[in-house]
């Protein structure tokens, strides 16, 4: 990896969870470490791929397929929304991220890919971690011939109490 790629996306790395409202923050997670886990993940390194992974890989994070492009844009503005989606399909193949299914009209992907549930905030549309000692599954039903469990998500919907 060289130096043009570091410096294009700031020694330090760029945390943009906070970019809204002008608040940017600095992550500890550097591009050397990110480009490491993509390598270590079998992903060939691109400059593009290394933009995404700072958005989505810095920390524990959901964010939308057009979310994780806008922050990009912050970094790379040229960044192509084709990129983006064809990227997030291939960490996840690599399991780098998790597709979570909030409903019919949300999709996020979630940078956490260790065993936890989630809670989704109807008011806001904000996803957030339950760990996984706070919430347990007991109990499975009987699977169709033929089929095997591959995973339980459990999305607890919350909203403000109305009084």
């Amino acid at each position: 990896m060289g130096r043009a790629m570091q410096t294009s996306l700031s020694p330090q790395g760029i945390n943009l969870d906070d970019e809204i409202g002008g608040a940017i923050r600095m992550s500890e997670v550097t591009d050397q470490d990110l480009a490491d886990r993509l390598r270590t993940a079998g992903i060939a390194l691109t400059l593009q791929r290394l933009v995404i992974a700072r958005v989505l890989l810095s920390r524990p994070i959901h964010l939308t397929a057009d979310q994780v492009w806008a922050r990009a844009r912050v970094i790379m503005p040229e960044i192509s929304r084709a990129t983006v989606y064809n990227t997030l399909d291939l960490f996840e193949r690599s399991n780098l991220l998790r597709r979570l299914i909030i409903d019919s009209e949300k999709v996020v992907f979630d940078s956490n890919t260790a065993p936890h549930h989630h809670l989704y905030d109807a008011s806001t549309g904000e996803v957030t971690d339950i760990s996984a000692g706070e919430l347990k599954v007991i109990g499975m039903p009987t699977l169709p011939p033929g089929m095997e469990l591959e995973d339980v998500d459990v999305v607890v919907r919350i909203r403000p109490r109305v009084e």
